[in-house]
């Protein structure tokens, strides 16, 4: 069974974010939320698919989307 994983996928202006989520989600990305501000898409997959979507057009960039732990506030220690 593969393993899913979070991503965040950044895409190019050029194009409709709505149509490259639908893109995305035909070639196997759950997607979570359409970031059309930032135009950002997350979602999940496996390492294989996140692979293959790079090669759409108009995604610019897919990147793991990680947890990061700032800390509480005022806290010296962070990550």
């Amino acid at each position: 069974m593969a393993n899913i994983e979070l991503w965040i996928v950044t895409i190019s202006s050029d194009q409709s974010i709505e149509e490259i989520a639908t893109r995305l989600s035909a070639e196997g990305l759950t997607i979570r939320d359409v970031l059309k501000e930032i135009g950002c898409i997350t979602g999940s997959a496996d390492i294989a698919t996140a692979d293959r979507l790079k090669h759409i057009q108009g995604v610019v960039d897919i990147a793991p989307d990680i947890q990061i732990d700032m800390g509480p506030p005022g806290s010296e220690n962070t990550w």
